[in-house]
């Protein structure tokens, strides 16, 4: 058995999909089928219960996920150890925004545990690169929110978040349980600086071209709706400052966490740190 099958293999028992593993994998489905395949001949077992209703593991399949994950833990433990030796085991990680959100605490405290020996250098980035540097070569991998040109990259999502607008808490608005994106037609609204990526200053701008004041940070997007009265769109679930309030957008997609690297990146301690953000923001 090839580590590589087995990381499909993981894949999709953990989707329970072969598309979504796919996707995550970044292969297309049929190839990712026919290893599956191969895998189950190798071994002699049905790995997965396949039928109309979807995906289910065997229990030939459930066993073997349990021991593909321990196998596949301690190859990524030895090759950190090598890179360690060879004086490579450093991770820089990009972070766009809030560094206190739940799921990066839990995804620091998991990979002190199980990497102690690997240095971790955070750079927290403003709200004009959604890769956190990861094109101009700074980081080695993004923990961030989409949307953004994934050209040459690979992105993996970890969590949805709701969005809403954010107003002064003395706008006519400010009351309503909910809003869509129409109503705030003709509103000013903060933008992000020209040159910024077309896709991330679209989402936040509500899929609409908008006017309004550049902003580059949180604060100053806060800033710009409580002194000048302009509107723009946040999480649902960070509270809001002193005179401002957040009411939910029904119409606009949530805001998604996830992390991106360089395609190929040979760096060895990528794999483990993206399994171990996908448990924490599980």
């Amino acid at each position: 058995m090839e580590l590589r099958t087995l990381r499909y293999f993981v894949a999709v028992a953990e989707e329970l999909h072969f598309g979504r593993a796919a996707t995550r994998l970044h292969i297309s489905q049929p190839p990712l089928s026919r290893a599956i395949q191969r895998l189950e001949s190798e071994l002699g077992a049905a790995l997965f219960d396949r039928s109309s209703a979807g995906v289910a593991l065997t229990t030939a399949g459930a066993l073997l996920l349990d021991e593909a994950r321990d196998l596949l833990g301690r190859a990524d433990r030895i090759r950190e150890r090598v890179a360690a030796a060879a004086g490579a085991a450093l991770l820089t990680v990009g972070i766009l925004g809030d560094s206190t959100d739940p799921g990066a605490l839990r995804l620091a405290a998991a990979h002190r545990r199980l990497h102690p020996h690997v240095e971790v250098r955070i750079r927290e980035t403003d709200l004009t690169d959604p890769t956190c540097g990861l094109r101009a070569g700074s980081v080695d991998i993004a923990l961030t929110r989409g949307p953004f040109d994934g050209t040459g990259l690979a992105v993996r999502e970890l969590r949805a978040d709701p969005v809403g607008a954010l107003l002064r808490a003395d706008d006519p608005l400010a009351r309503r349980e909910s809003l869509r994106t129409a109503e705030l037609t003709g509103r000013r609204w903060f933008r992000f600086p020209a040159g910024t990526d077309p896709l991330w200053q679209s989402y936040w701008n509500g899929g609409e071209p908008r006017e309004g004041p550049v902003v580059r940070a949180v604060q100053e997007c806060r800033q710009a709706v409580l002194w000048n009265g302009t509107v723009g769109m946040t999480l649902l679930d960070h509270e809001p400052p002193p005179g401002l309030t957040v009411v939910p957008l029904t119409d606009m997609p949530p805001s998604r966490v996830v992390l991106a690297w360089n395609q190929g990146d040979p760096n060895p301690v990528l794999r483990s740190f993206v399994r171990l953000a996908v448990a924490a923001y599980r």
